[in-house]
């Protein structure tokens, strides 16, 4: 797919302007960054900040889903990213009972949800309690998807980020900002 980057331009008599299409880079799958808290309200409904409401609904229509984390956090895909994982996941041997656990958190809590017309996603009174998800939350960034975590738990995170800040996981010892 090529992209274009419109511009206008001065015309070759300097006095009329002209529209012209640059080709450019094909744009990529979106990339989710940023932690922004939010509020939800008593339906248990969360509003996803605007500037990723595109991003979740393109390719899509307008589907998402949103499923358990073994962290006790929540994850939100747009609905093609989150199909490649959930047929991974179908892939494993249900004969295997740590496969068997780990299907019956991803996919046994996963459902299809909408954001609606003011933007707000309505998460299921089953996964709000598995997060412990109340009045507020954290929608976190992970790059193709994210995490919801529940304020209380989202704090816990970052203490535990910043005890352990000088030992870096397997694989991150040469990293460098």
């Amino acid at each position: 797919m090529t992209c274009f980057f419109f511009c206008n331009r001065v015309g070759k008599s300097r006095n009329k302007w002209e529209s012209t299409a640059i080709p450019t880079l094909p744009l990529g799958p979106k990339m989710f960054q940023g932690a922004t808290a939010l509020n939800i309200d008593a339906k248990g409904r969360l509003a996803v900040p605007t500037r990723h409401r595109d991003g979740l609904q393109s390719g899509s229509g307008s589907k998402q889903v949103l499923t358990a984390h073994p962290h006790r956090c929540l994850l939100l895909y747009p609905a093609p990213a989150w199909e490649p994982i959930r047929a991974r996941i179908m892939g494993f041997s249900s004969f295997d009972p740590q496969t068997s656990l780990w299907k019956r958190l991803l996919v046994g809590f996963a459902e299809e949800v909408e954001l609606d017309a003011s933007g707000r996603l309505l998460i299921s009174p089953e996964l709000r309690k598995f997060a412990g998800l109340d009045r507020q939350a954290m929608m976190v960034g992970q790059g193709s998807h994210f995490e919801i975590w529940s304020q209380e738990a989202w704090d816990k995170q970052l203490d535990q980020i910043l005890v352990a800040s000088d030992k870096l996981p397997p694989g991150m010892e040469n990293f460098a900002l």
